[in-house]
């Protein structure tokens, strides 16, 4: 919090924000705005959303100067295409390793004899390995790849530097098969979030580091003077994450309570202040871009992001709350909890007052329901993660499932569904090539929804059941197991269900990666040049 108020206030003297509503438009080239833009989109939906557009016809400089601007920014995609390509297939890759230890580990807490001839099939092993596939695998390479995209665009400068990225990628993903090779043996730290041994860190260390260079050239060499918010996001983010790794992996520097501590810190932190960022980021450009209209409020944006970066450092306490820690520590960690609910609403007002007039545009943008879902998550999932982070919530609802669909809600309802929407927005550009069934899209997009809803809904009730059966001291403690096993249960058939809808995901990126599959002309098709009163689809 301190670092980042040093931050602001260097920011603010070299005049980096522009509190403008001409700050919101930036993304935009002259002629954008008022025009829908969904590379995913069938012409059937792209003529849908066209006759929504408010936009007038484009004179003949209008299309000239347009063409010139898109132009560079073809030329800016091209030069992160191939990794960007590199990164979110890797995060496709392990997206699948998790959904099946996480599938596996769901089934087994309502049958605990099954694979259990094997140690590392055994519950606490798959749990692990589930957990550390989402948080280095799927995770950071989808926001890390999108990131790549991004920046180009927004600084309006070729990527710089792609050959770090992909060395990166390749260390980082070869550290990412040791340690959870290690778990799978037995090799643990010990730690949620940390258990990869600190020796096979080291190569995260080195790949991160490698992955970083490139966005820190092609800001430096960037043709822009404002940082759109996204890029203050992004920016915090890979500031942010490696502080919170080095610290948090650390050998022979953390013991016992002070330990927990940090393992909550580090936990917590990695959710909020590197997935919440990185995800808010692609909200920030892609929502906009969609629908044709710059953001409501720039100044609400400035306003999440500046109190992301003042109330989240400390949240993470809330989870030890009963444990013997400090008191203040955990009345900071819940006071900071309640204040995040500034940061969340100015999102929230802002998403909802920028999407006003345009929900319609839900039924035809299949890129835009991931997008505006995953931003609603977010909300909820932060909302109800400051209720819970009171002592008389949290009572009940910790060391239960309720937790663990509460953490699902943010990881998997908010980042997830957002890189989604991106992945879909941006392999067209990447691939200069259509998804090739577009019914996919919304096949999956059904499927992860309903799956999800399910699991939550289920493990919610479950784990508040758990918590109340837990407090009756009365009650013999197989209660509380008992009366989880009708609703672990349901949360085996919703993750089923995202399974599947995960499996078309991959499936459909496959396709597409090898140029297989139904060819169709439509609205992702680019470098087309755009004539006077046409509509631009190359944004």
């Amino acid at each position: 919090s301190v670092t980042g108020l040093a931050i602001f206030i260097w920011s603010l003297r070299n005049r980096l924000f522009e509190a403008s509503p001409a700050a919101a438009r930036t993304i935009f080239s002259e002629g954008e705005i008022g025009r829908s833009d969904d590379p995913a989109a069938t012409p059937g939906q792209a003529a849908a959303q066209a006759a929504h557009d408010a936009a007038p016809p484009l004179t003949e400089d209008e299309a000239r100067q347009l063409n010139a601007e898109l132009q560079a920014r073809v030329e800016a995609d091209r030069s992160s295409s191939l990794v960007t390509f590199l990164f979110l297939a890797c995060a496709v890759v392990w997206l699948l390793v998790a959904t099946a230890a996480g599938l596996l580990s769901s089934i087994k807490l309502h049958e605990p004899d099954l694979l259990v001839n094997q140690a590392w099939l055994t519950f606490g092993r798959m749990r692990t390995i589930h957990l550390n596939a989402v948080a280095y695998g799927w995770a950071p390479m989808a926001a890390l790849g999108l990131a790549m995209w991004l920046l180009p665009r927004l600084l309006k400068t070729p990527l710089v530097g792609a050959r770090y990225a992909i060395a990166g990628a390749m260390v980082w993903n070869a550290g990412l098969i040791a340690g959870l090779g290690c778990i799978a043996v037995g090799l643990s730290d010990g730690m949620e979030w940390l258990e990869i041994p600190w020796q096979v860190d080291i190569l995260f260390v080195v790949g991160g580091a490698l992955v970083g260079l490139p966005l820190v050239y092609t800001l430096q060499a960037r043709t822009v003077r404002h940082l759109y918010v996204s890029v203050w996001y992004m920016g915090a983010a890979l500031f942010w994450f490696p502080t919170l790794f080095l610290v948090g992996n650390l050998p022979a520097m953390h013991f016992g309570v002070q330990q927990a501590a940090m393992n909550w810190w580090f936990g917590h932190n990695v959710l909020g202040l590197f997935y919440t960022p990185m995800a808010l980021a692609c909200v920030y450009y892609f929502l906009p871009k969609i629908i044709g209209r710059p953001i409501q409020s720039y100044n609400l944006s400035l306003v999440g992001f500046w109190g992301l970066a003042f109330f989240y450092g400390q949240v993470g306490g809330h989870h030890l709350i009963g444990g013997p820690v400090p008191g203040w520590l955990i009345t900071l960690s819940i006071v900071q909890s309640v204040m995040m609910i500034v940061p969340v609403l100015a999102f929230s007002i802002n998403q909802h007052l920028t999407m006003k007039g345009h929900f319609r545009r839900l039924w035809d943008s299949p890129t835009l329901r991931f997008i505006v879902l995953g931003g609603m998550m977010y909300t909820l999932s932060s909302i109800q993660g400051s209720i819970e982070a009171l002592r008389s919530v949290n009572t009940v609802a910790h060391f239960t499932h309720f937790t663990v669909a509460h953490a699902h809600l943010g990881l998997y309802g908010f980042f997830t569904l957002v890189m989604f929407g991106a992945v879909y927005f941006v392999m067209p550009r990447v691939m200069d090539w259509e998804w090739p069934y577009p019914n996919l899209i919304s096949m999956h997009f059904w499927l992860v929804v309903v799956g999800f809803g399910i699991y939550f809904v289920g493990l919610s009730i479950g784990g508040w059941l758990q918590g109340l059966a837990m407090l009756d001291a009365a009650r013999p403690f197989m209660d509380s197991v008992n009366v989880t096993i009708p609703w672990l249960k349901s949360r085996s058939v919703g993750g089923a269900i995202m399974a599947l809808g995960h499996l078309v995901f991959a499936i459909h990126f496959v396709l597409m990666a090898t140029r297989r599959g139904v060819a169709r002309e439509g609205a992702a098709l680019l470098n087309e040049p755009l004539k006077a009163t046409s509509i631009p689809t190359t944004a």
